[in-house]
């Protein structure tokens, strides 16, 4: 059976066929996906991804090749192969130049930099005591602890956009955003940095990346990183036309690379001022050379990237194909879901990527971030499901009531290839028999 799926945003996906039954497409599913452990219904893509079996073959390769002499492979193959994982990178995210992209172990690495960058910023005197970090309340808690670490120590503090479910539209977003930008303003609060989610992890929602970092340079931010965590692979993207100074994303999540690299794409203006937050021999020789030697250390997972594109491109039929197929399956589960509850999505498809949020019965009577991972925790021992539930405080209307409560409930579900239909029935009656 082939099955044309529907992409995030109007025109920004071409509609490509996947086949997602037959032999020949569960034989690849066995054999690339043999290491999951049996028994679990594993609809947390988002938070580790998963890598391929051939993929792990490929970053096998790479590691034996350093085993066998590091010295001939510190002088050639890991340069070369690292430069091969960039390019592809640049061609996935549309950026004009390789020169500006580095490979790291993660956002959070890249986050290091952004945030020791700023801290530098007041040492010299080049920022002032007060002046801002705009950023969401609901910001990867590793991200804002990194500026918390660098920056606020230094003298910045943080200004947080309030951002909560249920969101029917990116209006909502960014009017929030506006909102933050004003008070700032009237208040005579310089905003040196904004750091905006484009897919935010717990609750996920993709936001309007390029409007937002319009609207903040039309406000007058002098820099802007985009914290894409869990973007590549997911949602088509492109550096040009997002315009931040600065963007990151795992690789790790959605693009079936090896635990764990991501990129960090940065505009050449500050790509002099950025260090490597572990110091090491190439230090001062550039960003490329400080991000490809930080020490002795296992490099193979960033030198497997183009194994994980060509596993994309040789079985999948592509990465526009990937994300509209995933997309579509993390929206028909979730409206599945809300409708056997008796509650509701947590967005809109539009502002939904291959993850989506919904809402759990108050019944379950989750009420705090404390039952939230106890509630995880049991449907992971009790029923063999793996999914992140979040609790969102605040009064909210129920889905099938006009009272307040004092909060809400969500499970953020992910679709990857790999899922089955049985896996989210398994969360729906498991779900079912706890709330009865």
């Amino acid at each position: 059976m082939t099955v044309s799926m529907q992409g995030q945003e109007a025109g920004s996906i071409q509609r490509m066929p996947i086949v997602e039954s037959g032999k020949i497409w569960e034989e690849m599913l066995a054999r690339e996906f043999s290491h999951h452990r049996q028994g679990i219904a594993r609809i947390n893509n988002g938070s580790f991804g998963s890598c391929p079996r051939s993929v792990l073959e490929a970053q096998q390769r790479w590691h034996r090749q350093w085993l066998e002499q590091p010295d001939e492979f510190y002088f050639g193959p890991l340069e070369k192969g690292l430069r091969a994982s960039r390019e592809a990178i640049a061609s996935i995210i549309r950026a004009p130049d390789v020169e500006e992209i580095v490979l790291v172990d993660n956002v959070t690495t890249a986050a290091a930099m952004i945030a020791q960058d700023m801290a530098w910023g007041f040492l010299e005197k080049r920022f002032h005591p007060g002046d801002a970090i705009l950023m969401l309340n609901c910001s990867y808690a590793a991200v804002k602890k990194c500026f918390e670490a660098y920056a606020v120590r230094a003298g910045a503090r943080i200004i947080e956009v309030e951002l909560a479910l249920p969101i029917l539209s990116a209006r909502q977003i960014i009017d929030s955003f506006q909102r933050s930008l004003e008070q700032a303003a009237k208040s005579s609060t310089t905003i040196r940095l904004a750091v905006i989610d484009h897919i935010t992890s717990m609750p996920s929602v993709v936001l309007p990346a390029r409007d937002l970092v319009a609207l903040c340079r039309d406000a007058g931010v002098e820099q802007i990183f985009v914290d894409g965590a869990h973007a590549i692979g997911n949602i088509e993207l492109s550096m040009e036309e997002i315009d931040a100074d600065y963007y990151s994303s795992n690789l790790h999540k959605w693009l079936f690379a090896p635990h764990s690299v991501a990129f960090l794409h940065a505009k050449a203006k500050h790509l002099e001022r950025l260090h490597h937050p572990v110091v090491s021999h190439n230090f001062k020789l550039g960003l490329f050379s400080e991000c490809s030697w930080v020490g002795t250390r296992d490099y193979s997972s960033q030198l497997a990237v183009t194994a994980a594109v060509e596993f994309i491109d040789g079985n999948l039929g592509g990465l526009s194909s990937l994300i509209a197929f995933n997309h579509r399956g993390a929206m028909a589960m979730a409206e599945m879901l809300a409708a056997a509850w008796g509650t509701q999505c947590g967005t809109c498809a539009e502002l939904a990527s291959s993850m989506a949020m919904v809402e759990l019965p108050a019944k379950l009577e989750v009420a705090s971030e404390e039952a939230a991972l106890e509630m995880r925790t049991r449907l992971r021992r009790e029923f063999g499901v793996e999914v992140p539930i979040c609790f969102q405080a605040g009064g909210s209307p129920s889905a099938n009531s006009k009272s307040m409560r004092s909060g809400t409930a969500y499970a953020r579900v992910s679709h990857q290839i790999y899922n089955k239909l049985e896996d989210y029935t398994r969360l729906r009656d498991a779900v079912k028999s706890l709330a009865r």
